[in-house]
């Protein structure tokens, strides 16, 4: 089932205007949201890739990981939910769960239903929203996001006509 249609989204798809990594977001997270995510990767069979600094490591849980000092490396977790998509999750706050994808991997309609369907994963998972805002925008005028009470994927802002 399409969420949405390239037609109408894809000013919110274009690298020039949303930035080739637009920051995607669940707010309100806790370290149980982050550990369903993490159980959610495993559990779909994506391919991931943990690794801390330029070390790659086993998945840990959420708690140990959002439990360490400051100071330590940076940690991510690269998924690719369907091949030649890669999604970015930046494990630095409890109460955010963020990350990244690159819209050059998601053009056409075929990339919106990708994008839509990850959403909607996660989403589904955590009850939450699941948001999109442009590269270093705002959080506080998403584009487009999974809504929960709908569930789908739905615009939240409004795209200039083409």
């Amino acid at each position: 089932m399409t969420d949405l249609r390239w037609d109408e989204v894809r000013e919110f798809f274009d690298p020039d205007l949303m930035g080739a990594l637009p920051d995607l977001f669940v707010p309100d997270a806790t370290v149980e949201d982050w550990q369903s995510v993490l159980d959610l990767v495993r559990a779909r069979g994506w391919q991931w890739q943990y690794s801390q600094g330029d070390t790659v490591l086993p998945l840990p849980t959420a708690a140990e990981v959002l439990a360490r000092p400051p100071d330590a490396e940076t940690v991510s977790l690269r998924v690719w939910p369907a091949p030649g998509v890669l999604a970015i999750f930046r494990l630095m706050s409890e109460t955010e769960i963020d990350f990244d994808v690159d819209l050059r991997e998601l053009q056409g309609q075929e990339g919106v239903d990708t994008l839509c369907d990850f959403l909607r994963a996660i989403g589904s998972e955590l009850g939450k929203p699941v948001l999109m805002t442009p590269e270093g925008g705002s959080q506080e005028h998403p584009v487009l996001g999974f809504d929960p009470v709908v569930s789908k994927v739905v615009l939240l802002g409004d795209p200039a006509p083409y």
